[in-house]
């Protein structure tokens, strides 16, 4: 459970010197409380700037930590935009249980575009075979889930240090008319100016944790004593490995020749269509000793444990400049 949000500061807050004397009017924060501070101005920019905005969630520790700030940027009142979920139909059970009683506790709005009803509709065709993923299929249920409410702005949970396309990406992150990303048509953001202007059909994806680090996410929710779905966390489960990944068994995944299911403690560090996300073998089952994990390891969560971002160099850019997060 989460605690009651504390005051916000209104405006930007200055850092006191080393000593933490910096004179009149002058607050001592830590480098998570600026990047809040940050997120939180972010958020109420789109808010103010914009009709329709909705938030992305997936029930993931990022998209929990825009929740939080979220909460944080508009207590005492409740969230002033809709929760939106795609939901593939291959999720983690821990992570769509988790999804649906957290949004209650908020009292938020939730929207979920099935990937399934796109299949069913025929607007996606279902892939087959043991490698099988419904992951990039997520693009066109997103495209007509905007399309359906009129979403002008979006936020989500990607960070810069994620993966490679993620680095490109704006703060505002500007979506023309068919959803599509053009890295080499995005707009300069100086001095944390972000420019909204966009045309009927256009949208903005904005990201108000692209500065943070995987680190800084597992210190905040440290921090904040937020909850998280327990996959997170150090558990037995039974897996198999394929390229060099602890893959979840289950009715999603077909055994290629070779693998052979076994049982082994395992945590996940980014929670996503099951067919496609992978585990790390872990002991760690407290919130320190994640961050005393993640700390020392020198390769991020989406390269360790995301089978998608493998296929090729350029899989992520290839899916973000069709639509995808």
């Amino acid at each position: 459970m989460t605690t009651t949000p504390p005051a916000v500061p209104a405006g930007p807050v200055r850092l006191a010197g080393p000593g933490g004397h910096g004179g009149t009017g002058v607050v001592r924060i830590s480098h998570l409380r600026a990047l809040e501070s940050e997120a939180i101005h972010i958020m109420r920019e789109v808010v103010a700037e914009f009709e329709r905005p909705a938030l992305l969630f997936s029930g993931g520790k990022d998209s929990i930590v825009l929740l939080r700030i979220a909460e944080k940027a508009f207590w005492p009142g409740k969230i002033p935009f809709p929760v939106v979920h795609i939901d593939t139909g291959h999720n983690f059970a821990e992570a769509i249980e988790f999804r649906d009683r957290r949004v209650a506790e908020l009292g938020a709005r939730l929207i979920v575009g099935s990937v399934q009803a796109s299949i069913d509709a025929g607007r996606v065709v279902e892939e087959t075979g043991p490698r099988a993923s419904r992951n990039r299929l997520q693009t066109v249920t997103l495209l007509d889930t905007i399309a359906e409410h009129r979403f002008d702005a979006l936020f989500g949970g990607a960070r810069r240090d994620e993966e490679r396309a993620r680095a490109k990406e704006r703060v505002f992150s500007f979506r023309d008319d068919f959803g599509q990303w053009d890295p080499r048509n995005q707009r300069p953001e100086l001095w944390n100016l972000y420019n909204g202007l966009h045309r009927r059909g256009e949208h903005i994806r904005v990201f108000p944790i692209s500065n943070w680090t995987e680190l800084d996410v597992w210190q905040y929710i440290a921090e904040e004593h937020l909850e998280i779905p327990s996959i997170y966390y150090a558990h037995r489960r039974e897996v198999f490995e394929r390229d060099g990944m602890l893959m979840a068994t289950g009715p999603y995944l077909q055994l290629l020749p070779g693998e052979t299911p076994f049982e082994a403690t395992v945590r996940y560090r980014t929670v996503g269509d099951m067919t496609c996300t992978a585990a790390v073998a872990s002991t760690a089952s407290t919130i320190e000793e994640v961050i005393a994990e993640v700390a020392a390891t020198r390769i991020t969560e989406r390269g360790a444990t995301r089978a998608d971002d493998r296929s090729s160099d350029s899989a992520m850019e290839d899916r973000k400049r069709e639509g995808y997060f």
